[in-house]
């Protein structure tokens, strides 16, 4: 559970290529892109140009790079030929990446063309709602707190929070020990050490929290069929706090700012 600074320095390089990943994303004109596209595009950039290995791929049976879940679903979409990507739609890529033996873990959610207002505070409050996780991280706290300040956030929003998943540790092996959950109670739960890296990936739904899988196996969709985002990163404890080993490039201000 608690790595050395030599095993977080290379989760460290793992999580920078990761990020790397979605910078490469982020230039792509994904508005009507299928999924499929999406995922053989990410493939062959992790493979080819970043000479590192898609994690999710053979992992439990999972045949791609990426998850891609497009509006009502919630997590574990399954990338297809015949998934367009929309003027309107939310959709969420979620990514591992190894490299070195380590593997990093982080998803964003993507607005596709000219989205409602409804869309984009969703997207909005999701990601800061992670961030309200992540800045709980510190030695001395507990896992709960990350979870209740996640929950807190959404419900004032008016959203919900899925329960049925949650973050983990990572490392060597992409799901380790702890459970991170994403709603609980303050001064409850395991408490953080130096050393501890896991993913805080908290599920926002539009309405109720309630999810269900497809036949697929692998979907998980909304019950009442509204909207979920979702955002995902790897972080660190470290003596002085957090360390977010995934921090794409955008982010490094609002880190900086928080530190100051």
């Amino acid at each position: 559970m608690i790595k050395t600074a030599h095993e977080i320095e290379l989760m460290a390089e793992s999580g920078r290529l990761l990020a790397s990943v979605f910078s490469y994303l982020d230039t792509l004109g994904l508005l009507g892109m299928s999924t499929l596209q999406v995922n053989e595009l990410v493939d062959n950039f992790i493979v080819r140009e970043l000479k590192a290995r898609p994690a999710s791929k053979g992992q439990y049976g999972y045949a791609y790079a990426l998850n891609s879940s497009r509006n009502q679903v919630v997590c574990h979409g399954v990338p297809s030929a015949v998934d367009i990507l929309q003027s309107g739609d939310l959709v969420n890529f979620d990514i591992t990446l190894e490299k070195n033996g380590y593997i990093a873990d982080s998803s964003k959610t993507y607005l596709i063309g000219s989205v409602s207002a409804e869309v984009e505070k969703l997207a909005r409050v999701t990601y800061e709602a992670l961030w309200k996780g992540i800045d709980v991280v510190r030695p001395g706290a507990r896992l709960g707190e990350i979870g209740y300040a996640i929950e807190q956030y959404a419900r004032v929003h008016g959203y919900s929070v899925v329960r049925e998943y949650c973050g983990h540790g990572i490392g060597k092996q992409m799901h380790e020990p702890p459970e991170v959950l994403h709603w609980g109670k303050a001064k409850s739960g395991l408490t953080l050490r130096e050393g501890m890296v896991f993913t805080i990936e908290p599920m926002i739904n539009q309405g109720l929290p309630g999810v269900r899988t497809l036949r697929d196996g692998w979907t998980v969709v909304t019950r009442d069929g509204q909207l979920s985002a979702q955002f995902e990163h790897t972080v660190a404890v470290t003596a002085e706090g957090v360390r977010v080993l995934t921090l794409r490039p955008e982010e490094q201000q609002r880190v900086e700012a928080n530190q100051a």
